[in-house]
């Protein structure tokens, strides 16, 4: 038998539009391709309330299912770009590898050659 938590984790909004859209982009694939519910959930060995929930930008959906469900839309390899370009992570790398300057003081400043106190 399979652990399934009794409640999802909550999503912020931004989050639940994200899933959302991405459901609706499956669904306008699927009629674009003029594949029905039954030949699609076939192809991705789902169900056909596996397939409502992912058009309807479910959270509860596997990663997995939503990767065979793009399968069979031939859109998989758009997995690929998912966080390819990490510009965030990229300027923190940068900075992390800068090298910091520590400011002199005073008093532990070089003197000049030749003045002596």
């Amino acid at each position: 038998m399979r652990y399934m938590p009794s409640k999802q984790p909550s999503m912020y909004l931004p989050q639940r539009k994200l899933l959302s859209a991405l459901g609706e982009r499956l669904r306008l694939a699927r009629l674009r391709r003029k594949l029905d519910i039954t030949l699609t959930c076939q192809r991705a060995d789902i169900s056909r309330m596996t397939l409502y929930r992912a058009e309807a930008g479910s959270p509860a959906v596997a990663l997995g299912t939503l990767v065979r469900i793009l399968s069979v839309l031939g859109l998989e390899t758009d997995l690929d770009l998912i966080a390819r370009d990490d510009k965030l992570g990229r300027l923190l790398q940068d900075q992390a590898l800068k090298p910091r300057r520590r400011g002199r003081t005073k008093a532990s400043a070089p003197s000049p050659e030749g003045s002596s106190t």
